[in-house]
């Protein structure tokens, strides 16, 4: 049961934006089939993992944390089972590996991407 996480870009100007998606295998992303919910981690060198966003049972609620709010956005499509992470205005301290995870929990994470911010 993982993401497979893919990512729109890897290279960022600061203030640029960016897209992640990631595809969910083996489980459904659809709150009406009991659904599982879905995270998005970040782990840049140096610092704490930090958990970015959470889209819950209830999406119209979701998970920010605090040094994205504004920025970045989560949604999901759940007729091709895939979330997203909509990330603007991005910051050279945003720069990191990005995984998806299901149920928000890091332990069942997929595949991370690399995204940098730099000039």
């Amino acid at each position: 049961l993982r993401c497979s996480c893919r990512r729109w870009g890897g290279l960022v100007q600061p203030g640029g934006s960016l897209r992640l998606s990631c595809v969910a295998s083996g489980f459904s992303l659809d709150n009406s089939l009991d659904g599982s919910a879905i995270g998005w981690f970040r782990q840049a060198p140096g610092k704490e993992r930090e958990l970015v966003s959470c889209l819950g049972v209830h999406p119209s609620r979701p998970y920010y944390g605090d040094s994205v709010k504004g920025r970045f956005f989560a949604s999901k499509d759940t007729a091709k089972n895939t979330a997203y992470l909509q990330m603007n205005s991005l910051k050279r301290e945003d720069t990191a590996v990005y995984y998806c995870a299901k149920d928000c929990d890091y332990d069942l994470r997929g595949k991370g991407t690399q995204v940098t911010v730099s000039s």
